[in-house]
């Protein structure tokens, strides 16, 4: 029971001694008050605007352009922000299975544009992806490497390629999964706001 008599004992202490603290509070404040009139509505502070500035490599949304999405990341000052197409492709359930990126490249170079494709880490590998434009001839891109995100597929497409995602009206992505390779997961690339999107990609 000691060790309950301590803290009553020092509450006692504060109680007891509580009206003469009073006392010496209201002496000191009496004393310390302003001996002016002043108008207490002139000495607010109205607080100034705090404005986040977003970190170099912070990924945004600048547009949306149909089913398509401007992605870019914050450049260091004074250069442009890098931005590339991107959509998140889903199965007939509506489930997120794959995303795509997008980006126009320099001329002179054997594409045209370039393409970041990820899909789930049980894909079968061996199959590849095949990508076709409104059932027109079938291209076939195998896979760069996978991580814990996923398994990525660094493509390329030929300015015909780009031509063919601008005039058609949907395009299908083919991959098989490993556990039932007796199956296919095809699914839609919808081509809503392509060509608007593409173009703003590349400014």
């Amino acid at each position: 029971m000691l060790h309950l008599l301590k803290p009553l004992a020092i509450g006692a202490l504060i109680l007891i001694g509580a009206p003469a603290i009073a006392q010496e509070t209201t002496t000191d404040v009496e004393t310390a008050a302003p001996a002016t009139d002043a108008d207490p509505a002139t000495d607010l502070s109205m607080g100034t605007e705090v404005t986040d500035v977003a970190a170099v490599g912070t990924p945004y949304i600048r547009e949306t352009f149909g089913d398509w999405a401007l992605r870019c990341l914050v450049a260091e000052d004074g250069k442009p922000d890098p931005c590339q197409l991107y959509q998140l492709l889903n199965d007939q359930d509506g489930n997120s299975v794959a995303e795509i990126s997008m980006f126009p490249l320099p001329s002179g170079n054997p594409a045209a544009a370039g393409a970041t494709i990820v899909v789930p880490l049980e894909t079968l590998l061996t199959e590849q992806l095949q990508i076709s434009v409104d059932g027109s001839a079938t291209r076939r891109y195998p896979f760069t490497f996978c991580n814990r995100a996923g398994c990525v597929a660094r493509v390329g497409f030929t300015a015909e390629d780009i031509n063919q995602f601008k005039r058609g009206n949907a395009a299908t992505m083919r991959m098989i999964p490993a556990a039932a390779p007796e199956n296919q997961v095809i699914l839609n690339i919808s081509l809503s706001g392509f060509t608007a999107g593409y173009d703003a990609s590349g400014q």
